[in-house]
């Protein structure tokens, strides 16, 4: 018979270190003020998002500090075969992760056109400080990106009213840019065009 040992992570050594910012997760269990890893031995948490910082401008171009809004795209909320295009205040997405998409995101899988750029955004980045064994597409002979995703063959409808918030769009961001086709129906996400 084969007596089992409860394994043990020894945080120090098993982990990467994180940044001083990092934030763990809401649910993840503490032990003398350190987090401990979940049954998969990851330990999801936060690095806030830094409004001018170059490394997070693809973050920040689908937030509007000012009016504390984000873009995101999710399912329309009558039509769950629709997706839709809308901004949010930014305290309805708290403890939620969400996928950042665009032209400049993941060799673009949703193929949005260069003019577009992100049509999602998240408050925080995701990150996660275990050591990981990464599995990608090609290793199993699947290609990326994807010819046609699934989201990309939905039709969608933008919902962006700028004149419901107490602040000025920027004319080249993309508030304005969707604000300009509010209501407008397309077929999928790349037949979205702005005028520019």
């Amino acid at each position: 018979m084969v007596a089992l040992v409860e394994f043990i992570w020894n945080i120090e050594e098993d982990f990467r270190p994180v940044p001083e910012c990092w934030i763990p997760a809401k649910e993840i269990r503490q032990s003398s003020g350190n987090p401990l890893p979940d049954e998969n031995g990851h330990i999801p948490g936060w690095v806030p998002v830094e409004k001018n910082s170059k490394q997070y401008r693809w973050h920040s171009s689908v937030v509007n500090y000012e009016a504390e809004i984000a873009l995101i795209l999710k399912s329309h909320a009558d039509d769950p075969g629709r997706l839709e295009i809308s901004s949010v205040p930014l305290s309805d997405l708290l403890e939620q992760t969400l996928e950042l998409i665009g032209t400049n995101i993941n060799a673009n899988p949703y193929a949005l056109r260069e003019a577009q750029a992100e049509s999602t955004g998240e408050c925080q980045q995701s990150t996660h400080c275990g050591e990981d064994t990464t599995l990608h597409r090609h290793h199993l002979g699947m290609c990326w990106p994807i010819p046609e995703t699934y989201l990309n063959s939905q039709p969608v409808v933008i919902a962006v009213n700028g004149t419901k918030y107490d602040c000025d769009f920027e004319p080249k961001c993309l508030f304005n840019h969707f604000s300009k086709l509010d209501g407008q129906r397309f077929s999928r996400l790349k037949d979205i065009k702005f005028d520019v």
